[in-house]
């Protein structure tokens, strides 16, 4: 998914990791948050609320956020429904 929206960007080629910051490293505002919000709100419906997770966060957590935040977000929100 994240690949999909970078793509769009022409950043198809960046190179992404557990510590990338989605921010400073792939340069994405919160309008593209968004948008990766809804692709995994597509794709895993109201197993995983990227949005709830993100109303979390302060400012300054929000623009630091990684790639590995996310996927552990996702990983433990499917692991909660499959408990559930």
């Amino acid at each position: 998914m994240l690949r999909t929206l970078l793509e769009d960007y022409g950043l198809d080629e960046a190179e992404i990791g557990r510590e990338t910051t989605f921010h400073d490293d792939l340069e994405l505002e919160s309008i593209d948050l968004v948008a990766l919000s809804g692709s995994l709100r597509e794709h895993y419906g109201d197993r995983v609320n990227f949005a709830e997770f993100v109303a979390e966060l302060e400012l300054d957590e929000i623009i630091a956020l990684t790639v590995g935040q996310l996927v552990d977000h996702v990983v433990e929100s499917l692991r909660a429904t499959e408990a559930g």
